[in-house]
Order: structure tokens, then C-alpha cells, then sequence
């Protein structure tokens, strides 16, 4: 399954006020870059993960943002440096890119 338009259109209107934003299909998926350093993943499902370091995790999880885990084929569970957008975010573009700078800022 891969992502579809409707949502590749949402998240570059989410996150239009970061400077040269581009994209990259992934694995079903799409990676989104600003100024060429990635900060966020698109998953097939329309769910966006920011990418996250630093001081700036627990500040995301306060939030409700969850971190991405998957099982691996031998039952051990993965977890990759992204967490869900918290939903405050999602309705407001203005907030969502300031939200999304602070990520930038600890990559």
C-alpha cells in the first residue's frame, strides 16, 4: 500500500511554511525533507511521524506523540526515532511547522 495524493497534498499544506520542502517515497511510504534534512515520514495509513532528539522527545510525548515501533521478523520489537504528530497539530499548519522547526532544530 503506498500513500495516496490526497494525503502527500495534506502534509506539504501542514508543514508549507518550512523553507524548500521535498519528498521521497519510501517503502509505502514518503519521507519529507526541509532543506534536504529529513524531519518527518508519511506512513501509507495518512499518519505523520516527526523525527525526534534530544530534549525535544520528552517534549513530544508530553504532547501524546507515541514512538514508532514495528516486530521484526524474529518477534523482537524495532523502534525507530519518529513519533506521531500529536493531533493538536494536525488542523493547524501555522502550528504544526513551528512544531516541526522545534524538531528541525535537534536534528
Amino acid at each position: 500500500m503506498s500513500v495516496s495524493e490526497a494525503d502527500i497534498a495534506f502534509a506539504r499544506e501542514l508543514f508549507a511554511a518550512l523553507p524548500a520542502i521535498t519528498t521521497r517515497k519510501m517503502m509505502g511510504g514518503l519521507c519529507l525533507y526541509s532543506e534536504g534534512q529529513i524531519f518527518a515520514l508519511l506512513h501509507s495509513d495518512g499518519q505523520i511521524f516527526l523525527k525526534a532528539q534530544g530534549d525535544f522527545v520528552p517534549e513530544i510525548e508530553d504532547l501524546g506523540g507515541t514512538r514508532w515501533t514495528y516486530t521484526r521478523k524474529d518477534g523482537k520489537v524495532a523502534e525507530m526515532p519518529y513519533w506521531s504528530l500529536p493531533d493538536q497539530f494536525l488542523d493547524d499548519p501555522t502550528e504544526a511547522s513551528a512544531f516541526a522547526r522545534k524538531a528541525l532544530d535537534h536534528l
